[in-house]
């Protein structure tokens, strides 16, 4: 039985009666005015091992962040651990799982492999920050693009991309094909500052039968602005089972083709202008040849 003194001398049915009114739904306050304990520790100790009625529970910011840190706990997690994985203070994790059982203890090699993770998984993240902030100082360098910027940075990309014509096989037509949305955009503006209109664009795509044809077919009409009805008959692409293919999931949405109508004339200009990129540079070499 345990021992009090004072006005508390009746501490088991001065318990009694506290947990009675604790199941009854009353608060700590309550309970304290009603039996009239002015000491928080006899209180605690009366109270012990009896849970706050839901009603008085007030919404915490932080309880996501209590459920997250328990569950590790039960994964068997230290403090240390929960601390690298979640951010927050030890004292708090203490104070959120100290119910819970001790995990048990890891061998020293689990521990060390565990350690090496999240020390490689700390340097992935300072790496993919280090790579963002380069990319957008780099995109920051580009500043605007101009007409001629423009209209020689499509002829090279059709050069890379788009159809050829070749002694053996002439094809004097104007057909892109390409699966970046940024390169898909980049060409339908050259194409427009070379004042092609969108009468003479002819839209198809080309994708593996596994993927969600329709859903790709809105995905380009939509980047394009024009209703998929629009669209020429897609392109199936049967799936080789041999292949394993890593152009798989949601973002995966085939590739554009976008053909230009009556475009000899239009292949006939690129096929110049690139030529004449390649002159203009012959000079910037050691040798002097390309």
């Amino acid at each position: 039985m345990t021992q009090t003194t004072g006005k508390y001398t009746d501490f088991e049915g001065l318990r009694e009666r506290a947990v009675a009114l604790r199941r009854e739904g009353l608060s700590r306050r309550q309970i304290r005015d009603r039996l009239h304990v002015d000491n928080n520790d006899i209180l605690n100790r009366l109270l012990e091992g009896e849970p706050a009625p839901e009603w008085t529970k007030r919404p915490n910011a932080k309880d996501d962040l209590r459920d997250r840190a328990r569950a590790l706990r039960l994964q068997g997690l230290t403090y240390d651990q929960i601390q690298l994985e979640l951010g927050c203070s030890k004292s708090s994790i203490s104070l959120w799982v100290r119910d819970l059982p001790k995990p048990e203890r890891r061998d020293s090699a689990e521990q060390a492999k565990l350690a090496a993770r999240k020390r490689w998984e700390h340097e992935l993240a300072v790496r993919d920050a280090e790579r963002q902030h380069t990319k957008q100082a780099a995109s920051r360098e580009v500043g605007e693009v101009s007409d001629r910027d423009l209209f020689m940075a499509g002829i090279a990309l059709y050069w890379a991309e788009g159809s050829k014509d070749k002694p053996y096989d002439r094809r004097e037509n104007v057909t892109f094909v390409n699966s970046d949305p940024g390169v898909i955009r980049l060409y339908l503006a050259w194409l427009k500052l070379l004042g092609i209109t969108s009468e003479r664009l002819q839209y198809r795509v080309m994708i593996h039968i596994t993927a969600d044809v329709e859903g790709s077919e809105r995905y380009w009409a939509d980047l394009v602005g024009v209703e998929v009805t629009a669209f020429q008959r897609t392109t199936i692409k049967k799936h080789n089972p041999k292949t394993v293919r890593k152009n798989v999931g949601e973002d995966y949405h085939g590739c554009l083709v976008i053909r230009v109508s009556q475009g000899a004339d239009l292949y006939r200009r690129i096929e110049g202008w690139w030529t004449g990129m390649v002159s203009g540079i012959t000079s910037r070499l050691p040798s002097g040849k390309v």
